[in-house]
């Protein structure tokens, strides 16, 4: 078998177009065995695809099957079967959620585990830190004049989604935020800016944070001197 028509067939190719291609191998002399290792399909599904009779019910499972198979791949295989068969539901394929599961049993697809930890201080340039301007004092008199800003994630079925906010220490009320799916500095001027446009931050206002390289870099420091805002570090996380 062609390693060339290996890696067409795993570029999008439904069921259907995999098991055809393992009969023609299979009748021009190839081992089904490997063929289906190399295809990454389970041997005993291909030996029912290609015993069976197209019954109305055979021909439902493998439309079906190809359905779980696009929506499964697009997740980037992070998908499990819940939450698969809920987006094939939004979709408008009428589908069980027990038929999903089985589907995915059938052809050993299962969900990647992702991780539950995910940093978001990473050290920057310890050359850029700031000078300690709240030294632990997390209380104001005047809002817009002390805020501090953190970058927290959440974790969604389209991949991990990241949240600078910034926090007024007078009000005690998140007065900017951003989100995007990357945790850049530019992510956390959006937050800034967020605050600015809406009256939250005053000139010569301290904005306190983390030593995260987002933190330290330069186009969030120079948004900083642009605007009037003086830049306060703690230990990290504090």
């Amino acid at each position: 078998m062609p390693k060339k028509s290996v890696s067409v067939l795993r570029q999008g190719a439904t069921v259907d177009d995999t098991y055809r291609f393992v009969q023609q191998e299979e009748n021009a002399g190839e081992k089904v065995a490997w063929m289906c290792r190399q295809l990454s399909v389970p041997r005993s599904s291909y030996y029912r695809w290609r015993d069976a009779t197209d019954t109305p019910t055979t021909i439902r499972h493998r439309e079906l099957t190809d359905h779980v198979k696009t929506m499964f791949d697009s997740s980037d295989e992070i998908f499990g079967h819940r939450m698969v068969h809920t987006k094939l539901a939004a979709d408008g394929v009428t589908v069980s959620v027990g038929t999903v599961a089985t589907i995915m049993a059938e052809n050993g697809w299962q969900a990647r585990r992702m991780r539950a930890f995910k940093r978001t201080t990473i050290p920057g340039d310890p050359d850029k830190v700031f000078k300690d301007l709240i030294n632990r004092d997390f209380t104001a008199e005047t809002p817009g004049t002390r805020l501090v800003g953190d970058i927290t994630y959440l974790r969604t079925g389209e991949g991990w989604l990241y949240l600078a906010t910034v926090i007024d220490l007078c009000t005690r009320m998140i007065v900017g935020w951003a989100m995007a799916d990357h945790m850049r500095a530019s992510l956390c001027v959006s937050a800034l800016e967020m605050a600015r446009e809406k009256g939250h931050l005053q000139a010569n206002g301290i904005f306190h944070s983390d030593h995260g390289a987002q933190y330290t870099s330069r186009e969030l420091g120079a948004w900083c001197t642009g605007n009037n805002i003086r830049q306060s570090m703690g230990l990290a996380g504090v």
